[in-house]
Order: C-alpha cells, then sequence, then structure tokens
C-alpha cells in the first residue's frame, strides 16, 4: 500500500539522468537546486533542500522558497572536495496554513475565536521545538491570550505578526513530510574548472639540431611556458616506444635507420607503462622534472594510452589481454581510413579482465606515486565505459585532487558519457566551429543545456593529430583569433606548440594533419624566438588568472551585433563582482565594424549610465552610456577584452 503522504516532489535539478550520475562543481561553487512541488488543494507547503558531505553524519538544512507556478528553489555552496548527497523534503506546512487562513478571516471581518483555539494545538507543538527561552515565553503568553475573550484583539495581532510567523518558518512540524530520492554532487579542486594547457614534445626540446631531447631540456622550457600564462604542462607518452611496426616519418609504414617512431607506440625490450624511454632520462630525471614544475606552479599532465606496441612486456607476460587470430597475429589497430600498424588493441573482453584491470589502476597509482595529478586519457571511448567509472572513482577515492581530460573526438553521445562516468574534463568540438552561428550554437550547447552540470569542455585550436584547415597557411591574426576564441569562451584550454605560436602550419595535401608530423619524428625549435603571438597569449593568460568571469564557462550571454564577423558576449562570476566583455573578429584579412547590443538588464543598469570599458589588452578605457554602442577591429589586433565597471 503507498505511504499516506499528499505532498508530490517532482523534477528535482540539477541532476544527470534523473540522478543516475552526479552532477560537478568545483570547492566553494553554488548548486541552484530546484523542483515542482504541489499537493491537492489549496494547503501551504514548505519545502528544504537537505545537504550532507561524504565525511559527515548530520543533515544540514536549507529552506526553500517558491519562485512561480509551484517550483521552488534554494541554494547551497559546497566548501570541501569530495562528494556531497543532497535531497529535498517537502510537507503540508500546517503552522503556516493555519497562520493564513485565519489572516484571511481577519480580513475579511470574521470573528475567530475558534481559530485562536486551533492555534493553541499547534503553539503547544512547536513549543517543544524551540530553544530560546524567550521564544518559549511567548509561546506560553500566546497560549493564554489565544483562550481569552477579553485578550481577542492582542491574539489577533500576535496571530498575524511576523515574529510568530518567524518562529513557525525556523520550527516547522513536518507532518507526512515526503522525501526525494538522494542526488550527489562531486566537488572538484579549481583546476578541474579553470586550466591552461601547453602540449609538447619533450623529445623535440632539445637545444642542438638532430639531438634527442631530455627531461633536464624540458626544465629549461619551463620558465618559458610559464611566463606565457600556462598552468598545464602536457606531456605526450614519455614512455619506451616498440621498435616493431615502428611508423616511420609522416605515417610511414616502414621506419628507416634513425627513425624514432609514434610516442603512442607503448612499450619495447626497455619496459611499458611504467617505465620511461631511455633517451628522455630516468625516473629520478621524470621527479625532478615534476619538481622543478611545482615550484613555478606548474602542473606536469602524463598521457595515459591504454595500448602497446607488438614488443610491449605484457604481449608475452599477458596474452590474454589482446585477441589472437587463427594464424596466431594480433589485429593490429584501426580507424578506418586510419591505421596504426605499430599498435595492438587491447582485448577488453579478455577473461582474464579482472588483472587487465588492476594493472591500468596500478599504472595510475605509480605514476601518481611520482606526483602526477592530471592525466590526458588517450581515445577512452575505444575502452569500455564502466571500466572508466570503476578506475576513476578508484582513483578519487584516495587521490581527490587527480584529474582526467578525455580525448574523445567522437559522436556526442559517446563524448557524454564519458563525462558522466567520470571524466573531469573533455576535448571539444571547438577546434572545427568557425563561424559566428556554429560557435554560438555549440556554446550554448555547452553551458546552457544538463551538459553544464556534469561535462567541462576544454578548448583546443590545434593538436599534434588536428592541424586545422583554418589554421593552415594563416599568419598571426588568425592565430590570435582563435586562441582569444577559446580562452574566453572556455574556461580549460589547451594549445600544441611550439608549432601553434610559432605559425608551423604547413600540412598533408588536402588533409588536417601536420606536414613533417612531430608525433613520428623529431622536430628542432629555437625556443628563444618571441613574436606577436606569444606575446599576446601571454596577455590574454594574464587577464584569464586575474578575472574570475573567465574562469568559468557556463554565465555566458551573447549579445546582438549588427554584423556577422564579429561576435560578442557578456560573462560574470558567481558573485557578479567581476564582468567581462568581449568582441571579437572572424575575419583575418580584413577591418571588421558593428553596433553591439549591451546586456544592460543582465548588468543591473539602464540607459543612460555610465559603464566604463576598460580595454585589458590595450589599457584603453571608454565610456558607454547607450545600449547599442560602435566598434571596429582591424585583423592586427581582432579583439577587444573590456573589464566594464558600473
Amino acid at each position: 500500500m503507498q505511504d499516506q503522504k499528499r505532498v508530490v516532489i517532482d523534477y528535482v535539478s540539477p541532476s544527470v539522468n534523473c540522478g543516475e550520475f552526479y552532477i560537478k562543481r568545483i570547492i566553494n561553487e553554488i548548486v541552484n537546486v530546484r523542483a515542482f512541488i504541489l499537493a491537492d488543494g489549496h494547503d501551504v507547503l514548505s519545502a528544504s533542500v537537505l545537504l550532507k558531505h561524504e565525511n559527515e553524519k548530520k543533515w544540514v538544512e536549507t529552506r526553500m522558497l517558491l519562485d512561480f507556478n509551484n517550483e521552488w528553489q534554494a541554494t547551497f555552496a559546497v566548501k570541501k572536495q569530495g562528494f556531497y548527497s543532497y535531497k529535498v523534503e517537502a510537507w503540508v506546512d500546517y503552522t503556516l496554513n493555519w497562520r493564513h487562513g485565519i489572516i484571511r478571516k481577519i480580513d475579511d471581518g470574521q470573528h475567530v475565536t475558534s481559530e485562536l483555539l486551533e492555534g493553541v494545538e499547534y503553539l503547544k507543538q512547536v513549543l517543544k521545538k524551540v530553544s530560546s527561552e524567550e521564544d518559549k515565553t511567548y509561546l506560553k503568553h500566546l497560549q493564554q491570550i489565544f483562550k481569552k475573550e477579553e485578550s481577542y484583539q492582542e491574539a489577533i495581532n500576535e496571530a498575524t505578526s511576523d515574529k510568530l510567523y518567524k518562529i513557525f518558518f525556523e520550527n516547522p512540524i513536518k507532518f507526512l513530510e515526503n522525501t526525494s530520492k538522494e542526488y550527489q554532487v562531486y566537488v572538484d579542486r579549481k583546476k578541474a574548472r579553470f586550466s591552461t594547457w601547453y602540449e609538447f614534445f619533450p623529445r623535440s626540446a632539445s637545444e642542438h639540431e638532430g639531438v634527442h631531447g631530455t627531461f633536464k631540456d624540458c626544465e629549461r622550457l619551463l620558465p618559458k611556458i610559464k611566463n606565457m600564462g600556462f598552468d598545464v604542462v602536457y606531456l605526450p607518452p614519455i614512455h619506451p616506444i616498440g621498435e616493431v611496426n615502428r611508423k616511420g616519418k609522416n605515417n610511414t609504414t616502414e621506419a628507416k635507420d634513425g627513425d624514432v617512431g609514434s610516442t603512442w607506440g607503448v612499450g619495447s625490450k626497455y619496459g611499458g607503462h611504467k617505465s620511461i624511454h631511455p633517451e628522455l632520462g630516468n625516473l629520478d630525471d621524470f621527479k625532478a622534472l615534476i619538481k622543478k614544475a611545482k615550484e613555478q606552479d606548474l602542473e606536469i599532465a602524463m598521457d595515459y594510452a591504454l595500448q602497446a606496441a607488438p614488443d610491449h612486456p605484457w604481449v608475452k607476460a599477458h596474452p590474454k589481454w589482446f585477441k589472437w587470430r587463427p594464424d596466431g597475429t594480433v589485429q593490429y589497430a584501426e580507424n578506418p581510413p586510419k591505421k596504426y600498424q605499430d599498435i595492438l588493441p587491447i582485448y577488453w573482453e579478455s577473461e582474464d579482465y579482472k588483472a587487465l584491470w588492476e594493472e591500468c589502476l596500478d599504472i595510475l597509482l605509480y605514476w601518481i606515486d611520482c606526483g602526477i595529478e592530471i592525466f590526458r586519457v588517450d581515445n577512452p571511448h575505444t575502452k569500455p565505459f564502466y571500466f572508466w567509472n570503476w578506475i576513476i572513482t578508484k582513483v578519487k577515492e584516495k587521490h581527490p585532487n587527480v584529474i582526467f581530460l578525455a580525448e574523445a573526438f567522437t559522436a556526442p553521445k559517446v563524448m557524454q558519457q564519458l563525462a558522466k562516468q567520470g571524466y573531469t574534463q573533455s576535448y571539444t568540438y571547438f577546434t572545427w566551429r568557425n563561424t559566428k552561428h556554429e560557435l554560438i550554437e555549440y556554446v550554448e550547447e555547452l553551458t546552457k543545456t544538463e551538459l553544464r552540470e556534469y561535462m567541462q569542455p576544454n578548448f583546443w585550436p590545434n593538436t599534434p593529430d588536428i592541424n586545422p584547415f583554418p589554421l593552415q597557411n594563416t599568419g598571426d591574426s588568425k592565430h590570435i583569433q582563435r586562441y582569444v576564441l577559446a580562452a574566453t569562451l572556455s574556461s580549460s584550454i589547451g594549445i600544441y606548440g611550439p608549432v601553434f605560436e610559432y605559425m608551423l602550419s604547413d600540412a598533408l595535401l588536402g588533409k588536417e594533419e601536420y606536414l613533417n608530423s612531430e608525433k613520428f619524428q623529431i622536430a628542432h625549435y629555437d625556443w628563444n624566438i618571441e613574436n606577436k603571438l606569444t606575446t599576446v597569449i601571454a596577455k590574454i593568460n594574464y587577464i584569464r588568472h586575474h578575472n574570475e568571469a573567465l574562469q568559468q564557462t557556463n554565465n555566458i550571454k551573447f549579445c546582438y551585433v549588427e554584423n556577422d564577423n564579429l561576435i560578442a558576449f557578456y560573462k560574470w562570476n558567481e558573485a557578479k563582482t567581476n564582468h567581462i566583455f568581449v568582441v571579437i573578429s572572424l575575419d583575418h584579412h580584413n577591418s571588421q565594424q558593428g553596433t553591439i547590443q549591451m546586456p544592460l538588464h543582465e548588468l543591473g543598469v539602464h540607459e543612460g549610465h555610465n559603464l566604463e570599458m576598460h580595454d585589458l589588452i590595450t589599457d584603453n578605457r571608454y565610456n558607454w552610456h547607450n545600449e547599442w554602442n560602435f566598434v571596429e577591429l582591424h585583423p592586427a589586433l581582432p579583439f577587444h577584452i573590456f573589464q566594464i565597471s558600473k
């Protein structure tokens, strides 16, 4: 038989898949809970959000307020890392219902002696809940005057008083209350939401052409990367590279003498996923690099690539982890039309899967013990979703600071499922969103739908795998445009350098791939070069680090501008103490101009109010008084980042 409850709690948000997966926040962020709460009849209802951290025993109650149309809301802040549980509780509030009814009757001129006597019964129940002696004395006094005809005027004054309402509200009698299911929010450290990644190949870090780079060479580059404003240094796989079926330059299938192969072909006679490529250095050298990075407020991110070269030690030690064909060979990895002859895919349906999973976990724990807390995961969409849920949960139980970035340029729902299963951040389709319509549509999908609750995007203008057509054979204006779009639309961004800032975009004919790709050979760079692009990147990154509005992705409003070559948007921090207005030209050849509609309502000002627009790049200041304002941008500096002072 159904429990005797009258209140219905429906559509609790935020939630993911009706609570099957947790939502995500970082420390000190706000969760705004909403729910449809209703009951039969016209009784007064009350509701609360109950909150509890996983390390706490008692629920903390926050009262909800009625918004409109039976929709209630309340907010709470998350102060600690880890899981919080939250749920909605609602009840018919008989004390407030009594007060509401007696007020209406008094206003109608009715004599309410009987109603006052009913109120005495509620006073008795509330008296058991209050702790203040003053309130107890007050309630006892009310019991007396509610019974006396000669105190009638005083009684109705007190029955309708704000003081009694406050006591009733703070000491509710929850009779036949109803409670929703429990939902969860996972709280991460700030870097989960706000990060600025720089990727480079350690083997290309040498000062001398033709010489294999080392971790010591990487140490030399850290100050340059720090000065450009990056806070995460991501290294492609640092493990021994397979020699069997090793790829040659430009992904040729036969390696020549001296070809170094793809770093993603993990494993050789020198070891596997817990080993380091001998030409890079040893474990002590790697730990020294991690330490040097931390001294400069940089974090080293490692690549976690669960695949094996044909000569990986796993192939002989754990043959069941691979699928063998009748002729005794293993099918190499494929993603038609791409072929990876130097990589053996793991057989995830192996009967020995438990040992495989444990080894994969042990790899992560090994590098975490070395000081790594960020992993970029290669092709996670080619491994089972539930494996990721298991392994990320296991890691987070003991190492809550660890961040996982999913390199999953794949179908939208696959990408989303990885985020639901626990990935902290995800690569996105930003790399292929170029027009104003495409950019607005995509960012609004990320920020105005359920995705905002669990999928943190990381915008990359380029990667070693992707040399986008718009960046091929273009100059600094286009590169600036793409960087500022990424850096202001998303709070987490990354570039593959130094090819990005040096604009080294020669491509294989007709493909979004780099000619002479560093994936298959050692490159040599003059890392001392400073140019316009390095200067602008450093300035943009400085602005990001000093403006909270740019350290989150979801608080964004696109603004109307009468030119499809101009995109404009307003961003703000949670406390609305930092206001940023961005205008970017999407034309890297010609000057563009237009009239922009300022979001006065969102800013909380009216037409004619002075807004000081401080251009954080040029340090120029403008006073805008009107809703519509003229801007013109030249390809030499195709953007404004304004800080608004009201």
